[in-house]
């Protein structure tokens, strides 16, 4: 389902134009159409659903576009390198600015108000009650969206469950609401999760209606939601009833997207750019080729990532040397662990995971592009010039979604969509909580799943995972599944901060990248001749490695508030009903 951008009225007004209803056209004027009119067809009803998926779904990295949302949250991990206020340590009250206070559609308690908006008309309409089930189910799914976005930002937040009356005094005072308790915020979550799940379809019969929130879409956010209430972030205590609740949670989860064809795509790579009933696609933001049509939304992803000469645009998320030695070896042990496959870093990308040469695009790499099969990325420095026209920053770039077949000037339209909910990170969630309830034989399970596909040797049928492990080195093994499986996908700084592991892994410390650079003794015809050269010969004769900081202005400095931030004294202002976080000098206690 490719969602065009329109406003909930140009929306209906578009709708009503193509549907040629002269008796409407001629009684009504379209500039200013009525609720009671929208709401009494189901296609109008639905077209104005559409503008709420619209404004709220994510974009690529599961980015909202506000505030702390604005930033793409591979800059605030060890997958790239980018200067941030965060990591800078600067953060101030007034700094993440999610929460919104303006009468704005666009910020959070806006986009809300459109929801409840849309459910209050929904309840007055004269629709049967199947459609009304059907619809409202998808608008609650929203609303526990945004929540959640407001809860794992900030801790509890004011509950609005009606649109409240904008003007007028007694309004005004109906409007100052304190905050709700976190946990009272995860329970409205669950609630409005729970009846989307009792009325949506395990899957939409209509190949139009690919995108929209399934059964098993809103069971997986649930499980999301849940393994955040029970992460340290939220449980610091390690409530364990906690783990159990998103543990059941997750086996619903896997349970109905299994029954209706969702599971692991055949392949790790390729799954992008299978759309239409992508067994792996649990939750996406569709995107459209833009070529024609203004009002449609290229993903901009492809462009921005790939190589800048090989687009338009290109060379951002770049991963960094962190992230690239990450990735196991080909056994599935961590470098310097395998006992079958030696590591060093002058041949850094021999024998690796197989997810390695389909996540990181590096130097002498066969990355298959522009209608290309047999392309080969070279991005090293002959003394201080970089042989190509822009060298890479961190000398590797992300291949993840980049799509092999787009030519030069067609990927910057590209309309490939966004999956923000992979049935592999499902499958991880379920390991990460059933790890957390005591059961790591369903951790093992879903663990080897996900590297048997990636094709990591089976080994002794753990796939590299070391066997009788504790509880908590089951928690490490996850965290760092989710690394490698889901790098690039906007994952990896919640899993940090909701794991309060930021300092630990971060602090104090400099990210960073390589320069490769091309010898002196190097024959004179090389860059005519290297595709043709064996790699391994290449790197260990001609080049040199240097490691370089990325973070040249401040070592990382998050700091413990930061877990959870500060309302904005903007938001407080106007409504003085609500205590600041008690981190930040207020009496509001986040883990209540």
């Amino acid at each position: 389902m490719k969602f065009p951008r329109l406003t909930a009225l140009l929306a209906c007004t578009a709708w009503l134009a193509l549907a040629g209803c002269e008796d409407t056209l001629d009684k009504m004027d379209l500039s200013a159409a009525s609720e009671d009119l929208i709401f009494q067809d189901e296609s109008l009803a639905t077209l104005n659903l559409s503008y709420i998926y619209d404004q709220n779904l994510p974009t690529w990295f599961g980015q909202s576009g506000v505030g702390l949302g604005s930033t793409n949250p591979s800059i605030l991990s060890d997958e790239a390198a980018g200067e941030s206020v965060y990591f800078e340590g600067t953060v101030q009250i007034n700094t993440v600015t999610d929460f919104g206070t303006a009468l704005a559609a666009n910020n959070n308690y806006g986009k809300v108000r459109t929801i409840n908006s849309f459910l209050r008309a929904l309840d007055r309409s004269p629709l049967s009650k199947d459609s009304k089930d059907r619809l409202r189910s998808q608008a609650l799914f929203f609303r526990a969206w945004r929540y959640f976005d407001f809860v794992r930002i900030y801790g509890g937040v004011p509950l609005v469950t009606n649109p409240l009356d904008a003007v007028g005094v007694e309004a005004k005072a109906a409007a100052y609401l304190p905050r709700n308790t976190t946990s009272a915020t995860f329970s409205r979550i669950v609630a409005d999760l729970d009846t989307a799940i009792a009325y949506l379809p395990g899957k939409w019969t209509n190949s139009g209606d690919w995108g929209r929130v399934t059964k098993g879409a809103a069971a997986a956010f649930k499980a999301r939601a849940l393994l955040y209430a029970a992460s340290p972030q939220f449980n610091p205590n390690d409530d364990v009833a906690k783990w159990q609740t998103a543990f059941t949670a997750s086996q619903q989860a896997k349970t109905l997207l299994s029954a209706n064809g969702f599971g692991l795509n055949a392949s790790f790579d390729q799954l992008w750019f299978q759309e239409i009933n992508n067994p792996e696609a649990v939750l996406v933001t569709g995107f459209n080729n833009a070529t024609a049509d203004p009002n449609k939304k290229s993903n901009s992803y492809d462009n921005q990532t790939r190589p800048s000469y090989t687009g338009t645009a290109g060379g951002s998320n770049q991963p960094t040397w962190e992230l690239v030695k990450a990735f196991p070896m080909l056994d599935g042990k961590k470098p310097g662990e395998s006992t079958k496959y030696a590591y060093s870093d002058q041949l850094f990308y021999k024998n690796r995971d197989p997810r390695f040469g389909k996540t990181i695009a590096y130097n002498g790499a066969v990355w298959p592009m522009n209608g290309n099969s047999s392309l080969k990325i070279w991005t090293y420095f002959k003394g201080s010039t970089t042989v190509e026209p822009k060298a890479s920053n961190t000398g590797f770039y992300t291949r993840k979604a980049v799509s092999p077949t787009l030519g030069v000037n067609e990927v910057q339209f590209s309309g490939m969509d966004w999956i923000e909910i992979r049935y592999a990170e499902v499958l991880l969630n379920l390991a990460e909580s059933a790890c957390g309830a005591g059961n790591l034989t369903e951790a093992y399970a879903q663990l080897k799943a996900i590297r048997q596909r990636a094709g990591i040797e089976a080994g002794d049928g753990n796939y590299g995972l070391a066997p009788g492990m504790s509880r908590a080195q089951m928690f490490d093994a996850i965290l760092y599944e989710r690394q490698i499986e889901l790098a690039f996908e906007g994952k990896r700084f919640w899993d940090l901060r909701r794991w309060k592991k930021i300092e630990s892994v971060l602090n104090g410390k400099r990210r960073q990248g390589v320069t490769i650079t091309l010898k002196s003794n190097a024959p004179a015809d090389f860059a005519t001749n290297r595709d043709n050269l064996d790699l391994d010969q290449v790197y260990t004769n001609y080049f040199t490695i240097a490691f370089k900081s990325l973070d040249t202005r401040y070592a990382i400095n998050w700091k413990p508030q930061y877990y959870f931030f500060a309302i904005p004294q903007s938001a407080i202002d106007n409504n003085p009903a609500m205590a600041q976080n008690n981190t930040w000098g207020g009496a509001f206690d986040p883990l209540q």
